[in-house]
């Protein structure tokens, strides 16, 4: 690794090496993702993407890609697909230089928030793409293997928390003082939040942050980096979606807003797309599932200030992990404040018609 992070030149020839025709690839890093390292690779007229994928997953998810995204272009949905190795596999494991891949790169561009004046609009979309994602892998009879556990384990998020406190008190941790402070108030709201209503388990992207969805101009387009692709209760995946969307600030500042319009708009394309029936259950538990997620990663990012080995961060920002951790686990705490103060005008919007 290099000083920013970064792989070596030489790892990443490596990478390339393990794929046939790619002499003279021109290879530049692309920014704004958390867990992979991700690379634009232009050759002979063809635009690909290059990752490293992060040690949190497994090998084994590419099985779960190839058959969502199958399934996705049988449907008419276009999806990337990974290109094989010399070798025939959907990956390459250079030891200690990681576990790489190659895809085609899709057409489009994406956003890091829905600010602005076109942002009801691109909720809109995208709400709609999201129910055909969910439509067309309804009946996906795919077992998916090497999936992380827990991730929206909220008792185990504040669990962990908990402990991260602990140990930033032992070690006289430099953030201890500044994220205790946060800390108790997010295992206070967690008290006050009612259990979940889990339902049916869904097939779900997993990650549906707004920079995940592909944008041609104001229609959503595609969705990327399907690491998290499994099943799921779907409060979990459109909780997480509008903790993204509804954020026109983004991840990166210390105080949120929650974009009523953009939630009302968004909530108009899934429901006037999705062509399976929502149980009562499902509708209800979609009332609390923003505030939820943005407590839950407001805990994680919490714990990671203390711990400082999970979430990536900016270099040219912060000088170290922990203080770009803390200012984002104080932006979901915003986030979950702002969100609660809408719950009244999201409930009716929800269960409208129900």
């Amino acid at each position: 690794m290099t000083p920013s992070g970064q792989p070596d030149p030489a790892t990443i020839r490596a990478a390339l090496a393990a794929y046939p025709g790619l002499e003279g690839a021109q290879v530049r890093p692309l920014s704004g993702g958390l867990i992979n390292l991700t690379f634009a690779v232009e050759v002979g007229g063809r635009s690909l993407i290059l990752q490293r994928v992060s040690p949190i997953f497994s090998p084994a998810i590419h099985d779960n890609i190839i058959a969502v995204s199958e399934r996705l272009r049988d449907r008419g949905e276009p999806s990337p697909t990974l290109v094989p190795s010399r070798e025939g596999l959907p990956w390459v494991d250079l030891g200690e230089g990681g576990v790489w891949r190659l895809m085609d790169r899709l057409d489009g561009q994406t956003f890091d928030s829905l600010d602005g004046e076109r942002g009801p609009a691109r909720a809109r979309s995208a709400g709609a793409l999201i129910a055909r994602f969910h439509g067309a892998l309804h009946d996906l009879g795919h077992t998916f293997v090497g999936l992380r556990s827990g991730v929206h384990d909220t008792p185990a998020h504040l669990a962990k928390l908990g402990a991260a406190l602990e140990l930033g008190a032992e070690t006289g941790h430099r953030l201890h003082d500044a994220v205790a402070e946060l800390g108790g108030r997010i295992l206070a709201a967690a008290e006050s939040l009612p259990e979940a209503e889990e339902g049916r388990s869904w097939v779900v992207h997993g990650d549906l942050k707004i920079s995940n969805i592909l944008f041609d101009g104001d229609q959503a387009s595609a969705l990327i980096d399907l690491d998290t692709v499994g099943r799921m209760p779907l409060w979990m995946e459109l909780g997480d979606a509008w903790r993204s969307w509804c954020n026109p600030g983004g991840e990166d500042q210390s105080a949120a807003r929650f974009d009523l319009d953009i939630f009302a708009a968004s909530v108009d394309g899934y429901m006037g797309s999705l062509r399976t029936p929502l149980l009562p259950a499902e509708r209800r538990s979609l009332v609390h599932a923003v505030e939820r997620i943005a407590l839950e990663l407001s805990a994680r990012f919490a714990a990671d200030a203390i711990y400082e080995d999970y979430f990536g961060w900016d270099r040219g920002r912060f000088t170290a992990p922990g203080e770009h951790n803390l200012l984002r686990a104080r932006g979901q705490w915003s986030l979950f404040e702002a969100a609660l103060a809408t719950r009244e005008a999201r409930t009716t919007l929800l269960l409208a018609g129900s």
